[in-house]
């Protein structure tokens, strides 16, 4: 069965998020479904130097927001999976509550009836109760609640570093390998092995 995923860019601030797992997912042997909230294609032009048309031209197949009729809107059309980066938090209500009012939304809940991953890239702060109250139904369902938090232990020198820390556990999460980011543990090609404390070789021999 080809590997298809669906990428859902919703209206949030940090559609570059978006963008990037484009990019990245076209190195990978996934086939990847695109649909761009409205609201979505606005922040691309003010967000970024992209038009919306040039990152609909990195998926392999895009389909209109209202296409309520699309394949995608049936379970029995099969993929690995879904991500929505960013999501707004009126998606995160539309899909914890099970409203299908657009293609995003319709095409998450799918992915969840059907036990697939979803995985939700919240980008929303402060956060009142209503908001945690909304992540916790989604997580119930079965969604997978991943806010753009950034670690800073792999030492990210650039905003891509940071980006790609992100996409790496998105990708972690739907069985993707990468190398986006230095895990935790892990040594850089540069570090040479620590030196161990004499006093610590000297109770080892003994």
């Amino acid at each position: 069965m080809t590997k298809r995923i669906v990428v859902g860019i919703s209206g949030a601030s940090g559609v570059t998020y978006g963008v990037r797992i484009l990019e990245l997912l076209r190195e990978t042997n996934f086939e990847t479904h695109l649909i761009i909230s409205k609201a979505g294609r606005l922040n691309i032009e003010i967000e970024t130097d992209y038009h919306p048309d040039t990152v609909e031209a990195m998926a392999d197949f895009v389909y209109d927001h209202k296409d309520m009729a699309a394949s995608l809107s049936s379970g029995s059309f099969l993929t690995k999976g879904m991500v929505v980066v960013p999501c707004t938090i009126k998606s995160l209500s539309g899909i914890a509550n099970s409203y299908n009012e657009n293609l995003l939304v319709r095409a998450a809940d799918v992915t969840l009836k059907e036990k697939r991953k979803l995985v939700l890239v919240v980008r929303e702060t402060p956060l009142h109760v209503g908001h945690l109250r909304l992540m916790t139904l989604a997580a119930e369902m079965g969604a997978h609640l991943l806010p753009p938090v950034p670690s800073f232990y792999h030492q990210p020198k650039t905003l891509e570093d940071i980006i790609d820390q992100t996409i790496g556990k998105v990708f972690d999460y739907m069985g993707i390998e990468h190398d986006l980011f230095k895990r935790w543990g892990e040594k850089k090609k540069s570090e040479k092995p620590r030196k161990k404390n004499a006093r610590i070789l000297l109770a080892q021999k003994k």
